[in-house]
């Protein structure tokens, strides 16, 4: 007689977990945050909705850590900017890589989702900070005082102000959608923050 083994719990919770995950990022892609609700999640991903409740207290909660997850499957443990020497092609790789994000679909409608939330929603909007927008932002300050030690940026430069010269203007563009983000333009951006607008001599 074989003996039969119980089942494993903390297996079938990462599972529901996961299928909660895609469940909300689908729908919110699908029909919007605002048509999105707990109980469309729980059907989607196939689990009560009390399971969700257990583990979260909002849709916000589960989508704000779904997009975590998310950004840290496509991230795939490439957490740095490069540093090769070229601080202008450093800086172009990674704007054009924030752009092709920006533009997914997979992306854009739980990110535009959670901007707008943390807008009225304070807490929410502070967590997506903190725990998303800072850790990329300070990729940006880690390149640019690198390139500050070996002199390609002033050393009185603030790079907090500095960082937001590149990623600004593609957040701008992104939130308005009256033109079209490219590649040419995270270039574009590139050249004119690190080289300025006046005639080169």
């Amino acid at each position: 007689m074989t003996e039969s083994k119980a089942p494993d719990s903390s297996r079938r919770s990462e599972r529901s977990r996961r299928a909660i995950y895609d469940a909300a990022l689908a729908l919110v892609g699908e029909v919007g945050y605002s048509r999105t609700t707990i109980e469309g999640i729980a059907a989607r991903a196939g689990v009560g909705k009390q399971t969700i409740y257990r583990w979260w207290p909002s849709k916000a909660a589960v989508l704000l850590e779904a997009f975590l997850d998310l950004a840290e499957q496509a991230a795939e443990g490439e957490t740095e900017i490069p540093d090769t020497g070229d601080l202008e092609a450093d800086l172009k790789f990674v704007l054009r890589a924030t752009v092709d994000e920006m533009n997914s679909p997979v992306y854009d409608g739980p990110a535009r989702a959670l901007t707008a939330e943390g807008v009225v929603n304070a807490e929410l909007g502070a967590q997506f900070v903190e725990k998303l927008l800072e850790p990329q932002l300070q990729l940006y300050v880690k390149r640019l005082r690198s390139a500050q030690d070996t002199g390609d940026v002033r050393k009185d430069i603030d790079l907090r102000i500095a960082l937001e010269l590149f990623t600004g203007p593609l957040a701008h563009r992104w939130l308005l959608r009256t033109l079209p983000l490219t590649h040419d333009y995270a270039e574009a951006i590139a050249d004119y923050a690190l080289n300025g607008l006046a005639p080169r001599r």
